[in-house]
């Protein structure tokens, strides 16, 4: 009875889960995007067909497909898959999934392959404790995260694991699954019999912005929320779509890498004097609720940093952005702060006081502590005939180096 009623709830939730945990790949060959690793004589592929799947971390944006590809190579090499999220989990859970992997291998023979999903979020020390499991392989670890590994994961775990790269998934790549959503029909949108003109379909797959999950989920909004015309039919144009969908998805996070990668564009566009693209990726950070004063401080270092005598100016016109920032806020600073990287991407270069300053640290850390001349001290002695002694710019030891050209 109750592998009865198992199945049948089986079958209710397989009708009732989301279209994007419906349309989950299950083959390899299903799977869109991602050749580089998956495709004929890919690595995670040849791995696969050799049956050698090593412990590995799969990292990549948001729906890039990392969990999906983790329970495709449970299934492929007829292991138990066992999931975990980070976020929720701890070494309570991680000992009992050890336990079990322990007891299944030595009776069953069977392998375990434990799927850890942000495994990025797991502290040093729940890292450590899956440490001999994947040494004496207990368990095979797949771990996705979507921060670099070298900075997020433990190194001794990280020598233990092939890193895979998972890319952003292309626009027509997302434009496949979303058609194979509505033409299939034990899972997808087919009993709908939904009409999407192609101008709404290139419009989901391109502001879903490579994530696979968003895809399918907004389809799946678009299609619910519309109205059926005759005979059940639902048709949906590109004003249908946006009106459902209401806004583009930004892939952004305040402390992750994205949050880093994209302070960085911003930096190195007003470096290379591209106003037009600073201004963009400004309004990246702004538009996804980034603090607008961490903002203004970078550009207030910038000011300094990257243009400094160049044009003095500079630094006057980061600090009033900061100051307009402070007083008035998001949303109507944000033209404040785009006027400042404009005139800092168009203002001369120089980079002569960061290295100056940089030259000044290093030989601090590295000679030793003069005593400050006598001429340079708060009592300076007098010369032959009253007048004060000219001081010198450095100690006499350091008196022929030059920090500023």
């Amino acid at each position: 009875m109750a592998d009865l009623f198992d199945h049948k709830l089986q079958k209710d939730t397989a009708r009732t889960a989301p279209l994007a945990d419906r349309m989950r790949p299950r083959t390899l060959d299903e799977l869109v995007g991602q050749r580089q690793l998956v495709g004929p004589g890919a690595p995670i592929r040849v791995l696969i067909e050799a049956d050698q799947t090593p412990s590995m971390l799969l990292w990549g944006p948001p729906g890039s497909g990392k969990t999906t590809l983790a329970r495709i190579i449970a299934k492929l090499t007829k292991s138990t898959f066992v999931p975990l999220s980070a976020v929720a989990s701890g070494i309570a859970d991680l000992k009992k999934v050890v336990a079990e992997a322990t007891e299944r291998r030595k009776l069953f023979s069977l392998r375990t392959i434990l799927f850890v999903d942000e495994i990025h979020r797991w502290n040093k020390a729940q890292q450590d404790a899956l440490l001999p499991y994947v040494e004496d392989g207990t368990v095979t670890l797949i771990g996705a995260t979507t921060e670099n590994p070298s900075f997020s994961v433990n190194a001794a775990l990280l020598s233990r694991c092939r890193v895979f790269l998972l890319e952003m998934l292309a626009t027509e790549d997302l434009r496949a699954l979303l058609e194979r959503a509505l033409a299939d029909k034990d899972r997808g949108l087919a009993g709908f019999d939904v009409r999407l003109t192609d101008e709404a379909l290139d419009y989901l797959a391109h502001i879903a912005n490579g994530d696979a999950r968003t895809a399918l989920s907004m389809l799946e909004i678009a299609v619910t929320s519309a109205k059926k015309k005759d005979a059940g039919v639902v048709e949906l144009g590109l004003a249908e779509v946006s009106a459902a969908v209401q806004k583009t998805h930004l892939l952004y996070d305040k402390t992750g890498e994205e949050h880093f990668n994209i302070i960085s564009a911003l930096h190195k566009t007003m470096r290379a004097s591209d106003p037009d693209a600073a201004i963009y990726w400004l309004g990246r950070m702004l538009e996804a609720g980034e603090d607008p004063l961490y903002v203004a401080r970078r550009l207030i270092r910038f000011a300094s940093e990257d243009i400094g005598l160049a044009d003095p100016q500079a630094l006057v016109q980061a600090i009033a952005a900061y100051e307009a920032a402070h007083k008035i806020g998001m949303p109507e600073c944000n033209v404040n702060l785009a006027q400042c990287v404009a005139y800092l991407a168009r203002a001369p270069k120089s980079r002569a006081i960061d290295s100056a300053y940089a030259a000044v640290k290093r030989d601090i850390a590295e000679q030793q502590n003069d005593p400050v001349p006598l001429h340079l001290r708060n009592v300076q002695p007098l010369g032959k005939q009253g007048e004060q002694k000219k001081p010198s710019n450095l100690p006499e030891r350091l008196s022929g180096k030059k920090y500023l050209s």
